[in-house]
């Protein structure tokens, strides 16, 4: 297990997982948001799969960057 040491460590969004993120999973909801707008959920190397399937088949998934090489797009951030 990976848990992070810190509260300033980011964690896995999955479900009950307090592991450390690795991945940022950069999703979109075209019927919600705008098409240059990215959300982001966090996965640890156990829940990445699981979670870029979830939006992938919901046609969400648009982008998956390890977290130290993400950079937030611009005109992703809320309005």
């Amino acid at each position: 297990m990976n848990s992070p040491d810190s509260p300033d460590v980011p964690t896995c969004s999955a479900k009950g997982c307090r592991d450390a993120a690795v991945w940022v999973l950069a999703w979109n909801n075209p019927k919600l948001h705008t098409p240059e707008r990215r959300k982001t959920w966090l996965a640890c190397e156990e829940h990445r799969e699981h979670l870029s399937q979830f939006l992938g088949v919901r046609g969400f998934l648009k982008d998956v960057v390890k977290l130290g090489d993400w950079v937030q797009p611009e005109g992703s951030e809320r309005a």
